[in-house]
């Protein structure tokens, strides 16, 4: 059997692509079916209730370290709800980003094309879970927790400059893996009535995001200069390694009263935490090798990241 080179293999995928307007309208009718409104779907006047945790424990970072084991339940639980204020934070900034990224793409096409109305469909989608994760963290009396100023600036790059088929592996980076952590966290009854509405909407609404930025990556990595494969390989395995430091803000160590260095060392030593991540990423970087984007540097960039196996 003759085994193509992955340039050919790209080039043959074209003919399986499906079609971008038919894909777009059937995302546009689950929109029309699907779609909620945070601020009246939810129950924000609610008290929080006594013993609920604000994260599963196994998805908390220090989970099954030896400093987990010496912590009491009180203080799981406070990192808990430090941990899901530092991940909404999160979120906010990556939809900003992505937000941005959806204008860029559609800017030089058709604004009556199912395609475009879509993406601004989408876009309507993450304004409601920007202000949604913005009054969770309200809500709970907790800080906002910021990427390091670094990731920041590089994000205001990365964004003023990515090609089309890195926005878009960088958008399922910041969307996959969290959707894997809330598709645990919604039906869980130990977690705060709340916080499991909160990320049942993301779940649903995130479901369509993926389909989106998947079919687009995949033509993207099809259709576009090889240059831009080349480039996208690269930039998706640095987003990788910044993903993965700003996945939990070092801070919420320093606010739940441990010793910050300790606690980020274990994280780092946590056979349980590197599983959770890499179950976390799996889905993604399936896809990812796929598609042809798991290559060479890039490649080995997703592991360094601890992303992949």
């Amino acid at each position: 059997m003759t085994t193509l080179p992955d340039e050919a293999k790209l080039r043959d995928a074209l003919g399986v692509l499906k079609d971008r307007e038919q894909v777009a309208e059937r995302l546009l009718l689950a929109s029309d079916q699907h779609s909620f409104d945070p601020d009246t779907e939810l129950d924000w006047d609610a008290p929080f209730e006594e013993g609920k945790w604000f994260w599963p424990p196994e998805l908390v970072s220090l989970y099954d370290t030896p400093l987990w084991r010496r912590m009491s339940e009180e203080q799981r639980m406070n990192l808990a709800r430090l941990e899901n204020a530092s991940l909404a934070s999160l979120g906010i900034w990556f939809e900003v980003i992505l937000m941005q990224l959806l204008v860029r793409h559609i800017y030089d096409m058709s604004p009556t094309s199912s395609h475009v109305r879509y993406a601004l469909t989408e876009i309507a989608d993450e304004c409601r879970h920007s202000k949604m994760f913005a009054r969770l963290i309200h809500k709970g009396g907790l800080p906002t927790y910021r990427v390091t100023p670094l990731h920041h600036n590089l994000a205001r790059v990365m964004k003023t400059v990515s090609t089309t088929p890195g926005s878009f592996a960088g958008t399922l980076l910041g969307e996959e893996i969290l959707d894997w952590m809330q598709r645990l966290t919604f039906p869980d009854e130990r977690v705060q009535p709340l916080v499991r509405g909160v990320t049942r909407i993301h779940v649903v609404e995130e479901a369509r995001h993926v389909r989106y930025a998947r079919e687009e990556l995949r033509r993207q990595m099809v259709t576009a200069p090889q240059w831009q494969r080349r480039m996208t390989r690269v930039t998706s395995g640095q987003s990788a390694r910044v993903f993965a430091l700003s996945f939990v803000n070092p801070q919420v160590y320093t606010d739940a009263g441990l010793d910050r260095h300790e606690a980020v060392a274990q994280v780092k030593a946590s056979p349980h935490r590197r599983e959770v991540m890499q179950a976390g990423a799996k889905r993604l970087t399936d896809f990812l090798d796929d598609v042809g984007v798991l290559r060479g540097v890039g490649r080995r960039m997703w592991k360094s990241a601890g992303l992949l196996a």
